[in-house]
């Protein structure tokens, strides 16, 4: 099908090229016919002249005989001052004079194409009027010759046929290559697009090496294509960390649950032996772990919509010392800056904090250090246990969600893998970032955001 529009396509711009080709050298014909026509028509105006002149010539010597040989002319008339036929050639003998028209007043010789003369009906011709002067008066000579015909002779007519025919035919075959070269990559283009399906990643279509429109159409093609992979990529990628987040959240949602429901079978199958306070507390465990994945997952939820959120200057030091100042099992060794503001969601803030402190109080051995500063027109937050910390390969795993280490599984059986994800997001919302950077010991974990001017 795409064979088949290119060729009619190059077919109609040949078919349009050529018409237009024909029209211009029927045009140019026409000029150059009528320039050639005058031409040759003064021409043979100049010749009749000169064959006359031999018959004025001979008026002047008194030597006019009552027969003129033609000399090649369709005939000769000499009318003497008084207005009659005195001399003329055999086919014109008897005759009156053929014509009045020429010679014009005040003029001594003239030129006029005379049609359907008494003569020679039917046709016209190129008649040429002398004035010979004799002391009687003014005698005039008509000359007669066959007049030059609008396409002067057939051999011009074939001639400019032919060359009207040999311009329109390599005007179309010209055309016809240059459309055939120009789309070709169009085509080329056109057969890598049809080949790209949605599994075609990598596929580019051909760029020509000519500096044209076509080539810009490849490379924005390209261009387009690059981009339509990555998005697939990117939406790919989501789709699976979709695909594993809801795989995780089924499997941390139905761990409580199965303990809850284990929990009360048991104690149902041996009401008299259970202790009722001890499930129940064990029950509410489970319940307050399942409240906090469920919490989480819709925090994270909000920050994944974009939820709006409520900015006002919070003080970073000042909220870290409210969350520090809440009991703990690990103790907290402050290092604040007064004075550090960020325009921000005091309620997101504090709950980011408070997920750092958690997971510093799960893996610190003795204490936890909080360090509030300001850095080059940032707002600085450092949470660093003395724990064991985290491999350096490990540092951006542990930012995915539901995402536990074998070492934090074994330490804190009851961690939902969602805190930390949780933090980074609300640092993303503030247009900050929370990263883990080197300590001597420990884990680091770092949050900078844009502090607030003056």
């Amino acid at each position: 099908m795409t064979t088949l529009l290119r060729r009619s396509l190059r077919i109609r711009l040949a078919l349009f090229a050529s018409i237009a080709m024909l029209l211009l050298n029927v045009v140019v014909s026409g000029f150059v016919l009528f320039g050639l026509r005058n031409e040759v028509v003064d021409a043979r105006a100049q010749e009749v002249s000169s064959k006359a002149l031999r018959v004025l010539l001979l008026i002047k010597r008194n030597q006019l005989p009552q027969q003129v040989i033609s000399q090649d002319l369709d005939g000769i008339q000499v009318v003497d001052p008084v207005g009659r036929v005195v001399s003329s050639t055999p086919n014109l003998a008897g005759l009156p004079p053929l014509t009045r028209a020429i010679p014009g007043r005040n003029r001594a010789n003239d030129v006029a194409e005379l049609c359907d003369l008494r003569a020679f009906p039917g046709r016209c011709e190129v008649a040429v009027a002398m004035h010979a002067y004799q002391p009687d008066g003014a005698w005039v000579i008509y000359a007669f010759d066959p007049a030059v015909p609008w396409y002067v002779s057939p051999q011009v007519i074939i001639f400019q046929i032919c060359v009207t025919a040999l311009l329109t035919a390599l005007t179309w075959f010209g055309v016809s290559r240059v459309v055939a070269r120009t789309l070709a990559p169009v085509h080329s283009i056109t057969k890598k697009l049809a080949k790209i399906t949605a599994g075609g990643g990598g596929m580019r279509v051909p760029v020509p090496e000519n500096d044209d429109e076509i080539r810009a159409l490849a490379e924005t093609a390209n261009h387009t294509l690059e981009q339509l992979e990555a998005a697939m990529e990117r939406q790919e990628a989501a789709i699976e960390q979709q695909r594993r987040f809801a795989g995780d959240a089924s499997h941390d949602l139905r761990s409580p649950i199965t303990a809850m429901r284990a929990q009360v079978e048991e104690a149902l199958l041996y009401p008299e032996d259970t202790d009722w306070r001890e499930t129940g507390n064990e029950v509410l465990a489970s319940l307050n772990r399942l409240q906090a994945i469920v919490t989480n997952l819709l925090t994270l939820t909000k920050l994944d919509a974009g939820a709006p959120d409520r900015r006002e200057p919070v003080d970073l030091g000042e909220l870290a010392a409210e969350e520090i100042a809440r009991p703990r099992a690990k103790r907290v060794v402050p290092n604040l800056q007064s004075g550090v503001i960020v325009t921000a969601d005091r309620l997101q803030l504090a709950r980011l904090l408070t997920n750092l402190l958690d997971n510093a109080e799960r893996h610190a051995e003795t204490h936890i250090i909080v360090t509030v500063r300001q850095q080059d027109g940032e707002a600085v937050l450092e949470v660093l246990d003395d724990g064991a910390g985290i491999a350096h390969d490990k540092r951006e795993v542990v930012f995915q969600r539901f995402t536990r280490l074998d070492d934090s599984r074994s330490r804190d059986a009851g961690g939902s893998g969602l805190g930390l994800p949780i933090a980074r997001e609300i640092a993303k919302a503030h247009s900050g970032t929370l990263t883990i950077e080197d300590s001597h010991t420990g884990a680091r974990f770092v949050l900078r955001i844009p502090a607030r001017a003056g």
